[in-house]
């Protein structure tokens, strides 16, 4: 049975146990928790599953949109920003003290770890020393850990993805100005097929 949602800007398709996204808009972490929601995943389940998580002062509203005359569903996160960084040591603390299945705490640790191995090279520093910013911030452990769970609800054995729009222009995040895709954005989609149009923006972001 072929099960079809556009939702946000990403199609998602689950055929048997694979999980396909079509990035034509690029991706971000609150577009795929909105495209699973879309797909099945209970919005209780998955809150549920994220309070195992030892963060406080969370919660996540979806919303039935339209878009482009498409009916989709947006995710939106609520939470209670620390003013400090956190390293990577931190966020595999959050996920690894967690009662969450062990799956999806490795899956979790191992995204958060590609991301912290960009910016470390991007940076020049040690995988220990690198600084979450922006992909370090609670909406990111919110993003990265909830898609996760969507994805062991789901049970998807498999996942393929479309060439992805990468968006253009500049972009202002902690270190400055930057170009889209960011440095560290770029690390990541190296080998990864993307492409550029007119359109002006980031498209494709980290946590995506």
């Amino acid at each position: 049975m072929l099960l079809h949602k556009i939702v946000e800007a990403i199609n998602i398709t689950i055929m048997a146990k694979t999980l396909n996204f079509d990035c034509f808009a690029g991706a971000s972490g609150n577009m795929i928790l909105g495209g699973l929601i879309a797909l099945g995943v209970e919005k209780e389940h998955l809150i549920n599953e994220l309070k195992k998580l030892d963060i406080n002062g969370f919660d996540i509203e979806f919303a039935d949109v339209n878009r482009a005359g498409i009916n989709a569903v947006h995710a939106k996160t609520i939470y209670e920003e620390a003013k400090t960084h956190r390293h990577l040591s931190d966020i595999k603390k959050i996920i690894e003290s967690s009662s969450l299945d062990t799956s999806v705490k490795k899956r979790s640790i191992e995204i958060f770890t590609n991301l912290a191995k960009a910016e470390a090279k991007v940076h020049g520093v040690s995988l220990e020393k690198v600084h979450f910013h922006e992909v370090g911030a609670m909406d990111a452990i919110l993003d990265v850990v909830g898609a996760c769970i969507g994805f062991e609800i789901l049970e998807i054995e498999r996942f393929a993805c479309s060439k992805i729009h990468a968006g253009s222009g500049f972009i202002d995040i902690a270190h400055g100005k930057y170009p889209v895709p960011p440095p560290a954005v770029a690390e990541l989609l190296k080998g990864i097929p993307f492409y550029s149009t007119e359109i002006v923006g980031e498209l494709i972001t980290p946590t995506g």
